[in-house]
């Protein structure tokens, strides 16, 4: 098999599930696994990848969570959960020796500097890995869309999905064994076969916007560098 050395995005918007990062046992985070991640990272900016990250909540907080909350407190609640982990990846980050960058989607110093496109781009071609927490700062928007939007201005490659599973499936394939994992997929016929790749925003954006994405399992931190490098082990979605 050859072997690959030159990779085949430059520019990556990596979106985390926070479920991925939960600990296993007890706690909200897995530190052991995060530092795993960061040494994955460290192969990918030694081959000159920029990377900017995205991160999930769900190990902290869901809207839904919130019963007969009001959804916007319930949705702030959700948008500063995903700051919290962004601060803890930042922090595992640093002691990997990775320079990171944490911007917010709204004022939060002293946590992180507010997000802008032009700075998160100049921080990612200065070797910096930058993370963007607080989603979009507005509620009724997911991560996402955030990820959509942030990698439509920092003008990324491709979004890569690390989640809790191996790609897209034609069903969920915890609870359906006949479910088939798709290889290639574009937007269009996600919209159509109503798959649970993307949110219906982040989809519609994604193709009107031609943003490319990779869906890949997290369990094992390498698959990053193995999608970056070329390999195809998820589910590729393109318009």
């Amino acid at each position: 098999m050859m072997q690959i050395s030159t990779p085949k995005y430059r520019r990556v918007l990596l979106k985390l599930s926070g479920e991925a990062l939960a600990a296993k046992e007890k706690g909200i985070l897995d530190f052991d696994f995060i530092a795993s991640i960061a040494d994955v990272l460290k192969k990918c900016v030694e081959q000159k990848v920029q990377i900017g990250i995205i991160v999930g909540a769900g190990n902290i907080w869901r809207g839904r969570a919130g019963g007969q909350m009001n959804r916007v407190r319930a949705d702030s609640m959700g948008m500063l959960a995903t700051t919290i982990n962004a601060i803890a990846l930042q922090d595992s980050f640093l002691a990997e020796g990775l320079p990171t960058r944490l911007m917010t989607a709204v004022e939060m110093q002293p946590f992180g500097e507010r997000f802008v496109a032009k700075n998160a781009v100049e921080a990612m071609e200065n070797g910096e890995i930058v993370i963007f927490g607080g989603g979009l700062g507005s509620p009724y928007f997911s991560t996402d869309t955030a990820a959509a939007l942030r990698a439509a201005e920092i003008e990324a490659d491709v979004i890569l999905m690390a989640k809790n599973i191996d790609g897209v499936y034609s069903a969920d394939p915890r609870k359906d064994p006949t479910a088939v994992r798709y290889d290639e997929l574009t937007y269009k016929e996600i919209l159509e076969k109503e798959l649970k790749a993307l949110d219906l925003t982040a989809t519609t954006f994604c193709m009107e916007n031609d943003i490319r994405a990779y869906a890949f399992e997290l369990k094992d931190p390498m698959n990053i560098y193995r999608v970056i490098m070329g390999e195809r082990i998820g589910t590729e979605i393109h318009r």
